[in-house]
């Protein structure tokens, strides 16, 4: 599994705790937490390590696996993933 390229953020960059980690692995989910842009990676993290009291991060947590079970949420706001564009489509067959 490849690093996630955090280079393009102006924001902190938040170092993931082993806890999240963990969590992540357990619930099968690091690919589509990996799958999921950089600043949304870092947002998850980050906002779930500045929770104070340890329920409120159990909390957080919970809802980023919820989130990334569903596929479709992102803080709670719809989410809809880029998707490669289709094989044989004037725009997949586009080249840089």
């Amino acid at each position: 599994m490849s690093k996630t390229d955090f280079s393009n953020l102006t924001r902190q960059v938040h170092q993931m705790p082993d806890f999240v980690r963990d969590a992540l692995v357990e619930n099968n989910l690091m690919e589509a937490y990996r799958d999921r842009p950089p600043y949304q990676q870092n947002d998850y993290v980050g906002w779930i390590t500045r929770a104070k009291r340890p329920d409120t991060k159990q909390k957080r947590l919970t809802q980023m696996l919820a989130e990334l079970d569903s596929g479709d949420l992102y803080m709670k706001m719809p989410y809809h993933p880029r998707r490669a564009p289709r094989v044989g489509t004037a725009q997949a067959d586009r080249t840089p």
